[in-house]
């Protein structure tokens, strides 16, 4: 057996990490989730209180589908935060068939509405953490709390300020009457 991973990251300067686990892992949930909507969203229809709209939830599941595809991808990133936003359509469309369902119909969007609130609280962690290691990849976060901005240091400014500092020869200008008597001189 090689070291060699078939796993891609889009960092190839390490390996897989429990973040790109859990997102990969969440892109499958997607594709499964997306293909019962898309395969039965009459029988999911009657279950939740939301008759009339098969659809709508077909257009769930191709949105499902699509986030899981893109969460397989070699940055995850955007479908995770595409999966967050999903949820929360989710959570809209089960709250009317919470409103509207017979008394069986509430029960189960109730407990779908607790899923779904959990499944956000997984995607938007997965999808912080993924937006902090693509900043930290590109180098983006970097703490500069211990510079100051003066090149010798904080002290070494304030001497100059004082006036301890010596213009350097070359930046110095000549008085302005030698200006003035060699511009008079003949060539």
């Amino acid at each position: 057996m090689t070291n060699d991973s078939t796993l891609v990251t889009r960092r190839p300067d390490r390996s897989f990490t429990v973040t790109d686990r859990m997102a990969r892992n969440l892109g499958w949930f997607s594709i499964g989730l997306g293909l019962a909507e898309l395969i039965a969203p009459g029988r999911i229809a009657r279950s939740l209180g939301l008759e009339g709209k098969e659809n709508l939830l077909r257009g769930h599941g191709v949105r499902e589908i699509g986030a899981g595809i893109g969460a397989l991808s070699v940055d995850p990133t955007p479908a995770m935060w595409s999966r967050v936003g999903g949820d929360l359509l989710d959570l809209g469309t089960l709250a009317i068939g919470f409103r509207d369902g017979d008394e069986a119909q509430r029960r189960n969007a109730g407990m779908a509405i607790a899923a779904v609130v959990g499944v956000t609280i997984v995607d938007l962690i997965t999808a912080a953490s993924l937006m902090r290691e693509r900043s930290e990849s590109r180098g983006e976060r970097r703490d500069y709390g211990d510079r100051s901005g003066f090149p010798g240091g904080v002290a070494k400014a304030r001497g100059q300020a004082r006036g301890d500092f010596e213009t350097p020869r070359d930046m110095k200008a000549a008085p302005a009457d030698a200006r003035v008597a060699e511009e008079m001189e003949p060539a």
